[in-house]
């Protein structure tokens, strides 16, 4: 007669305690592994913009100690400080224009790239080049020569007999040749939304084809929708980035003529660096901060009436 073999029971296969330890162990060792990334976010990171919000309610200067004057800094820049109204309004007007102007050349340029021809990558490459080397000092100074007085638009110019302009000392067009700058280095803007057009699926064009749609219809109802994201996150990027312009409107203009190129940054850099005004200039950046914490969070706010997502089955999230 054949005897039944005993089934083990379910419960035996319960972790026991030694296994959780075990399981706790493997955590111990997860945060080994981060710990170089953890301890250089706390030291380089976290620690220095939690010194930096307690200057900014001092008076420091580098060479003494830090003496608290509690709200004085912030009092001071928004009641009297016309120098601070002055460079804010230049960089809201950098950013008004600048940041629109690089999302279209950036999205035209990705369109044009966005074919299948023969010797598309080297174009690619070519026209990204400038990205690689943008926010340089020598972009900056190469961008001097060009449009300075006895620069090589004027002397282009010359030869169609039209006379040469000031394009960086007259204040009408000094912060006009920064935004053109800015919006000429749009290689990295451009790679994202050429990575965006990829992922739009080609059965919609060809529908739309189907249904009698143009280019022109195409582009409104299908491409900008698709991209919608990208776009999104393109402008918060150049929000974020413009207003931390410094390198050029220093190298080309050092904030002339008549403070007309004198962004928020370099108000900020010459406080700190220039007069050792620590607190003061602490108090600046955290203005700088919540200016671009606000503008990110109206961004996402609104992005809900025009940002598309695949996921949300045709509606606007």
């Amino acid at each position: 007669m054949k005897t039944e073999t005993a089934i083990p029971s379910l419960q035996a296969t319960k972790p026991t305690k030694p296994r959780q330890k075990q399981k706790g162990t493997h955590h111990v060792a997860g945060y080994l592994f981060i710990s170089p990334w953890l301890i250089g976010f706390l030291l380089l990171t976290l620690w220095p913009i939690a010194q930096s919000f307690y200057l900014s309610f001092t008076e420091y200067s580098l060479l003494e100690d830090p003496v608290w004057t509690g709200a004085d800094n912030y009092t001071k820049i928004f009641a009297s400080d016309t120098t601070f109204t002055k460079s804010l309004s230049v960089t809201f007007m950098f950013v008004l224009f600048s940041v629109p102007l690089k999302l279209f050349f950036s999205l035209m340029v990705a369109l044009a790239l966005n074919k299948s021809i023969r010797g598309m990558n080297l174009y690619r490459t070519a026209i990204y080049f400038p990205s690689l080397i943008g926010g340089s000092i020598a972009v900056a100074a190469l961008w001097r020569n060009m449009f300075g007085i006895d620069g090589y638009i004027n002397q282009v110019l010359a030869w169609f007999g039209v006379e040469g302009v000031g394009w960086i000392s007259n204040p009408d067009t000094s912060l006009g040749t920064l935004i053109l700058l800015n919006t000429w280095q749009f290689g990295s803007t451009m790679v994202i939304f050429l990575a965006g057009l990829k992922q739009v699926p080609q059965e919609l064009y060809e529908s739309a084809s189907v249904d009698g749609a143009g280019k022109v219809r195409k582009f409104i109802s299908i491409t900008l929708p698709m991209l919608s994201p990208v776009m999104f996150f393109n402008l918060v990027l150049g929000i974020i980035g413009s207003f931390q312009t410094f390198t050029s409107a220093f190298i080309i203009t050092k904030g002339g003529p008549i403070n007309s190129t004198y962004m928020y940054a370099m108000f900020l850099y010459e406080k700190a660096f220039k007069h050792y005004q620590m607190g003061y200039a602490s108090a600046l950046a955290w203005i700088l901060l919540t200016i671009v914490a606000l503008l990110t969070i109206i961004n996402f706010m609104a992005s809900k009436y025009w940002v598309f997502y695949e996921s949300d089955g045709g509606k606007t999230k």
